[in-house]
């Protein structure tokens, strides 16, 4: 086929060629321009006297320049500098102690003699008010939050209320509208006519913001009119109640989540306990290696931390899964039917891993870097936020859960695991080997304590000690679900979370462990099976 005419492409490349040039040529004196400002008003700051800097610093925020936050920021934190030998250089320093161009950013390798630009308790305020106010057309939602919040911190004066104004009609985030109601509402409550404090009151009768609790508890106590002081007061309970509330859903928030971490480490101890009536105490170091896997995979690979946590999860669970296989193969096998030998050898065991661990790591505590998405939290509200790192361990702990249920339900281990659990000679009479299905539970237990492990390196440090912090939650959750039962210990876990982070609060840390503890022997004594005892041939 003959084709004429030039193809689609070689037309819009030449178009581009064409165009470029020229939205450059209308872009550049724009840029120039902006550039020079800049640099013309951050000067104007560093020359300025003291008495003049005010309105240098006022002149600078009105440049319409990426830099010129970057720049107050650091003349607030004192890090904005002038060159001894050229005034009309500025120079930034950053956290490391070296020094950067104001202007450009570049950084500046030779020593350089710098003098401090100083700034005034009353400039300080003055920054602040100017960051919140460029932070406030920010296109980052939680930046616009931020601004505001910080608005309210510093006080609401007349030139903020025209930011807020302007910005309430534009914005589209519920939570910064909130936020920016209050703020209006708080400068209303200054007012002289009793009918506009009796409305911003009424408005604010659900905020969870600090500074409007403060200033309602001025004019409950203080104002003049005792309407508004009973306003005031019936606002105040209403706060109140609200408080509670999101008081109980982050107490419940919390207490999964602790309950997630147990659930990691009581689903492994629930399958060895369970199926094989081993005591295992060595399952706490089986969480411990995990977290130095963990450990050892983001030492290997610094410069990815998001990829290394990733990479960490398959490799804590084959490096514990098989020391687990090999700690069955070379001490528990031979130790079937005596539990208590069971117990005091797997004793000795995690004994000789903690001292391993001190030999191989020494006994000082390690940390695991958060990636960037596991930092911060996740804010509701001013009274409620949920911090990423719990989130994605609840999440992660419910996965590791269902996964391992799908496995014993719908492969053929699951199958051949459930039929050892319930008769053993049985299952040996139909072919199954189960000393194979022992070493290979065993490892699967011990490759979830592993997973464990990796969790816990998000929230605490890795010590040789780490294991020992839960494993006796650990027993505590298998049995109260029901040894054998993973729904149980499912339930078990959330339920001992969520019932030691209510009390916590009234009792402290270690007095609730040990109410739990009694709660859970008394509760043993009714129901010695447990919340979900195994029926038919599996509870024999």
């Amino acid at each position: 086929m003959i084709t004429t005419g030039q193809p689609r492409t070689h037309v819009g490349q030449r178009l581009l060629h064409f165009l470029l040039p020229l939205l450059l040529c209308i872009a550049t004196p724009a840029l120039a321009q902006e550039e020079n400002a800049l640099a013309e008003q951050t000067r104007a700051v560093a020359q300025a006297s003291l008495m003049q800097r005010d309105d240098a610093i006022d002149a600078l925020a009105q440049v319409a320049h990426p830099r010129v936050p970057i720049v107050l920021t650091a003349l607030l934190e004192g890090n904005l500098y002038s060159d001894d030998e050229d005034e009309s250089r500025i120079l930034i320093e950053r956290p490391d102690g070296s020094l950067e161009n104001a202007l450009t950013g570049a950084s500046l390798d030779a020593a350089i003699d710098t003098k401090r630009i100083p700034v005034t308790t009353r400039m300080r305020t003055q920054i602040r008010n100017i960051l919140a106010r460029l932070n406030l057309d920010s296109e980052d939602t939680q930046t616009r939050y931020e601004a505001v919040q910080r608005m309210i911190k510093e006080g609401i004066d007349e030139n903020n209320i025209e930011l807020l104004q302007a910005r309430s009609d534009i914005e589209e985030t519920r939570l910064v509208n909130e936020t920016i109601e209050t703020a209006l509402s708080l400068y209303d409550l200054k007012s002289d006519n009793e009918r506009v404090r009796l409305s911003a009151i009424q408005s604010l009768r659900g905020s969870l913001v600090g500074e409007a609790r403060n200033e309602l508890r001025r004019l409950r106590d203080d104002d003049p009119a005792p309407a508004v002081q009973e306003a005031a007061g019936e606002a105040l309970a209403s706060i109140q109640t609200k408080l509670e509330f999101y008081q109980f859903v982050e107490s419940i928030f919390f207490g999964l989540s602790l309950g997630s971490v147990l659930l990691l480490a009581a689903i492994g101890l629930a399958i060895t306990f369970g199926v094989m009536g081993v005591i295992n105490m060595a399952h706490g170091e089986l969480m411990m290696i995990g977290a130095y896997t963990t450990w050892v995979i983001q030492q290997l690979f610094p410069g990815q931390i998001a990829w290394s946590l990733a990479m960490a999860v398959p490799a804590a669970f084959l490096v514990a899964g098989l020391v687990g296989i090999a700690i069955e193969r070379g001490v528990i096998r031979f130790l079937y039917g005596r539990p208590l030998e069971t117990l005091l050898a797997t004793f000795g065991i995690s004994l000789i891993l903690q001292q391993a661990a001190r030999t191989i790591f020494s006994p000082l505590n390690r940390s695991v870097t958060l990636p960037d998405w596991m930092s911060g939290s996740m804010v509701i509200n001013p009274a409620l936020s949920l911090t990423y790192n719990r989130l994605y361990i609840l999440a992660f702990g419910l996965i590791v859960f269902f996964m391992l249920m799908a496995i014993l339900k719908r492969t053929s281990l699951g199958l051949k695991v459930r039929a050892v659990s319930q008769n053993r000679p049985m299952a040996r009479a139909v072919g199954v080997r189960a000393s194979w299905v022992d070493a290979m539970t065993f490892g699967l237990g011990s490759g979830i304590a592993g997973l464990a492990g990796v969790a816990l390196t998000q929230i605490d440090n890795i010590s040789p000690n780490l294991g020992q912090n839960y494993i006796i939650d650990s027993f505590m959750v298998v049995v109260f679900g029901g040894v054998g039962n993973l729904w149980g210990t499912l339930v078990g876990a959330m339920g001992l979370g969520v019932l030691n982070k209510f009390m916590e609060p009234w009792a402290g840390a270690v007095l609730a462990k040990v109410l739990v503890l009694v709660m859970l022997i008394l509760f043993i004594q009714k129901r010695p099976k447990g919340l979900f005892p195994q029926k038919g041939r599996a509870a024999e």
